[in-house]
């Protein structure tokens, strides 16, 4: 099996029909010594950004669905980190997280799009071993 790590791709297999994870394909973010988190990428969520209620300032801009965990805040990653400051670099070119202030600056006064900036309500978090136990027995196949 290959080795786990931030950057990677895993898709849901059969095991994981009727549940949340079905379908799903998920951006591991981080994996340490604490466990793993990622985003479902490919889940949109069922409103935009500004028709929730502390972001009806902002334009129109699309929400995913990132996982079961914390789904009371919101979590972005993006790839400017010259307009938006504070994020964690992981692989791929991404950050996570940043200023959200100047996130719905660069969403208003900007044209920019889901390859520069996604935005997800919840993540997807595994304690240590888990995720690598979940792909051992067939639940993840790597993309």
């Amino acid at each position: 099996m290959r080795d786990l790590k931030a950057g990677m791709y895993i898709n849901s297999t059969n095991e994981l029909m009727d549940s949340f994870f079905e379908h799903t394909t998920i951006l591991i973010v981080k994996h340490n010594e604490e466990g793993s988190l990622g985003f479902v990428t490919n889940k949109s969520f069922e409103k935009s950004l500004h028709e929730l209620i502390e972001f009806n300032h902002a334009k129109p801009y699309p929400l995913m669905d990132g996982g079961p965990v914390d789904r009371d805040h919101l979590f972005v990653l993006h790839s400017l980190p010259d307009l938006i400051k504070g994020g964690e670099q992981i692989p791929n070119g991404l950050y996570l997280g940043g200023n959200m202030e100047q996130v719905i600056e660069t969403i208003n006064t900007r044209t920019v799009n889901q390859q520069e900036i996604q935005i997800y309500i919840g993540y997807c978090g595994w304690d240590i071993g888990e995720l690598e136990a979940e792909l051992k027995e067939g639940s993840w196949t790597f993309s």
